[in-house]
């Protein structure tokens, strides 16, 4: 077959023919040795099929390429599933994306604030100096490593004094690298068992804190930090110091909202 009379058959392009051979991903079966003119066989017609149906997929070339050279069907199985995995986080990522402009749109909400003075704390805590691109990989593991470390030390007589907290250095996300800590409230360290791992028992200092409370999908949460941010701006004497975080409720496997007070930290000059 000319390349004419595939093109015709495949409704793939000359163009398409010529750089998926290029590619190594469909070489004619002949090239005329007078003229140079590609020449294909009809039994190439189903693997041109397949390299239109999966490039329509928007499977990158590489990836196609390999699923041609799989040497069995799990092989293969497993390439097509990883991309439908890539392509999954994507559309996640632009529906946050969609979400974020469609609320630049909207007037935006007043966040209540409240002010809160709080004592030195009785702690689990979990300390590291971490890069922001980090920072997700490093709250699933620290915060599963310290719920453990809670359990053992509720087993041995401490009691919880409230929901897992974080500490984020203002570093953190000004350079893209500062101080992260996740921390388990006590009532009292007293009973305390031997450690595991990286978690230590500490005495948080005390604080005065503006705190706003968000509600929603994780992927908005940014919306809250701007309106405390510009509350305590515009009405606060702003500190240095970590924005306290407690998660009064986390996502599940049937929904992504989360309940997460922020806590911002001010000095306060009246009651």
């Amino acid at each position: 077959m000319t390349i004419g009379d595939f093109s015709q058959a495949t409704r793939l392009s000359a163009k398409a023919l010529r750089f998926y051979h290029r590619e190594g991903l469909l070489a004619p079966a002949a090239i005329d040795p007078h003229n140079g003119y590609r020449l294909y066989s009809p039994e190439q017609i189903a693997d041109a099929q397949v390299i239109r149906r999966l490039r329509a997929l928007e499977v990158p070339v590489d990836t196609v390429r390999e699923i041609l050279r799989a040497p069995d069907i799990a092989r293969r199985n497993v390439l097509v599933a990883d991309h439908l995995s890539r392509l999954e986080a994507q559309l996640d990522a632009t529906i946050a994306a969609v979400g974020t402009l469609r609320r630049l749109l909207d007037p935006p909400t007043p966040v209540a604030v409240e002010h809160r003075s709080v004592d030195a704390t009785p702690a689990l805590v979990i300390r590291q100096t971490i890069d922001l691109a980090d920072l997700g990989d490093w709250y699933v593991g620290a915060s599963a490593e310290l719920r453990e470390q809670a359990e053992r030390a509720e087993r041995a007589g401490c009691s919880i004094a409230g929901p897992l907290g974080g500490l984020w250095a203002a570093e953190l996300f000004l350079d893209e690298r500062g101080d992260a800590a996740l921390f388990q409230p006590l009532t009292s360290l007293a009973s305390i068992p031997t450690l595991g791992g990286r978690t230590r028992a500490e005495t948080l200092p005390p604080t005065e804190l503006a705190v706003a409370v968000h509600r929603g999908p994780d992927a908005s949460i940014g919306d809250t930090y701007a309106a405390l941010g510009t509350y305590v701006a515009e009405n606060e004497l702003g500190v240095a110091g970590p924005v306290r975080e407690h998660y009064l409720r986390e996502p599940d496997a049937g929904s992504d909202d989360v309940e997460t007070e922020i806590g911002w930290p001010v000095f306060r000059v009246t009651r």
